[in-house]
């Protein structure tokens, strides 16, 4: 189940160059457990003027972690915009694994058939890839923020992630 909410600034962009800022956050119940992600989007002209905001979430339908329910806010993210241009899109994650992983690790990892340095599998396969083909033909840059630090935009990423994950608690997501 995803949610999208929309809302608009007044003021218009007298400006044609806008940037994309995407805030993510997972949040797992139990961690592994009853999951949801929650996102905010950001388009802003050249002035750092808002020009939209758009929030994004959802629940798992299985037992899943804090981990795969943020790579999920990323890629939701990603796709809530729709066709693919050249303006400048930061992803904000305060799971510093996931910039690391697309910045630093991605490349390594599937030269050595998606094993870490150390042999062991990376785990998250499926999230990684489908991370790198939506970032594909984007211009997108990953960036780590640190969570519960009053950065406002995550901390809204991080109430709609816990949202998500008390919906699929009440649906009883993993349990027997």
């Amino acid at each position: 189940m995803n949610h999208i909410a929309n809302s608009r600034s007044d003021q218009p962009s007298h400006d044609s160059q806008t940037c994309i800022e995407i805030y993510t956050d997972g949040s797992s119940i139990g961690n592994p457990g009853p999951g949801g992600y929650g996102g905010v989007l950001i388009r802003r002209d050249a002035t750092g003027t808002t020009l939209k905001i758009r929030e994004i979430w959802g629940a798992s339908s299985s037992v899943t972690t804090n981990i795969r329910m943020e790579m999920t806010a990323a890629l939701m993210g990603l796709r809530a915009l729709g066709s693919k241009t050249a303006e400048p899109v930061t992803v904000f994650c305060d799971c510093d694994l996931i910039p690391r992983g697309m910045n630093q690790w991605l490349a390594g990892w599937k030269a050595k058939g998606w094993r870490k340095g150390n042999g062991r599998k990376v785990e998250n396969c499926d999230l990684w890839v489908a991370l790198e083909t939506e970032a594909s033909g984007r211009n997108v840059t990953w960036k780590w923020v640190r969570g519960h630090d009053g950065t406002a935009l995550n901390e809204r990423a991080d109430r709609l992630a816990y949202r998500g994950a008390r919906l699929a608690e009440r649906k009883n997501v993993g349990r027997m």
